[in-house]
């Protein structure tokens, strides 16, 4: 996953997002119960396609620079809000790969 830059606009909300990461990680453990080796291999080498990383990259860009439509300030934040999501459950599956737990 790449690092995504925010601006100020949108920094409330994110870190709304972020304060719930714990209960996103409560609500995802039953999910990282479920993975077996084979699959929490799979879930950790998680990457988006080089498409989708520009994409990300241009909504970073133009967030930065405050330039952002509606329609591209909810785009970047369902990235953002997704990310989080699949960065626990990458933690879970290398969690499960390091101690088999």
């Amino acid at each position: 996953m790449t690092r995504i830059d925010v601006s100020s606009a949108i920094r409330y909300r994110l870190n709304t997002m972020a304060a719930s990461a714990p209960i996103l990680d409560q609500l995802l453990s039953p999910l990282g119960d479920c993975l077996t080796p084979e699959s929490a291999q799979k879930v950790a080498d998680l990457r988006v396609d080089e498409s989708l990383q520009t994409r990300i990259h241009e909504l970073g860009q133009k967030s930065n620079q405050g330039d952002l439509s509606d329609v591209e300030r909810d785009e970047y934040e369902t990235v953002v809000r997704y990310t989080n999501f699949i960065s626990i459950l990458q933690s879970k599956a290398r969690k499960l790969l390091r101690t088999g737990e």
